[in-house]
């Protein structure tokens, strides 16, 4: 049975990339350095490798043309804060990094507060804190 899961996505720029992600504070996978050819994040706990490729080298994983994701969803990862202020440090530095909200931080039903920001490739990440105190249904 399965036991890692690792998600792969493109880059334009991957030293941009790298940039990015280093300014906002991801952590970096020791086991992969990647140099050029690709940039590796552990992201959560238990960790999930987040792999970023240039789009040529992506395209020859897939077998098909690389999508647009400043134009189109590709996909929207998702991923857990520890509090609202988290999700607020979060959210400025993905912009002074050069990254762009799509939706400013702020509550969400009730009992989620969470915002959403794009890397400078358009990869959309979703970051939420949940009280489940304040859940419905609880």
């Amino acid at each position: 049975m399965t036991k890692d899961l690792w998600i792969n996505l493109s880059s334009k720029d991957l030293a941009r990339t790298r940039q990015f992600y280093q300014d906002i504070g991801f952590k970096f996978n020791p086991s992969f350095p990647g140099g050029d050819s690709a940039l590796s994040l552990l992201v959560g706990n238990p960790q999930i490798v987040v792999m970023l490729f240039p789009e040529a080298t992506f395209r020859s994983f897939t077998a098909s043309p690389v999508s647009d994701a400043m134009t189109t969803a590709e996909v929207l990862l998702s991923i857990g804060a520890d509090s609202r202020e988290e999700v607020d440090a979060l959210a400025a530095k993905a912009l002074a990094a050069g990254g762009q909200l799509y939706a400013k931080p702020g509550e969400s039903q009730g009992w989620m507060y969470a915002c959403g920001f794009a890397d400078p490739d358009g990869h959309r990440w979703n970051v939420l804190y949940m009280d489940t105190a304040k859940m419905p249904g609880r």
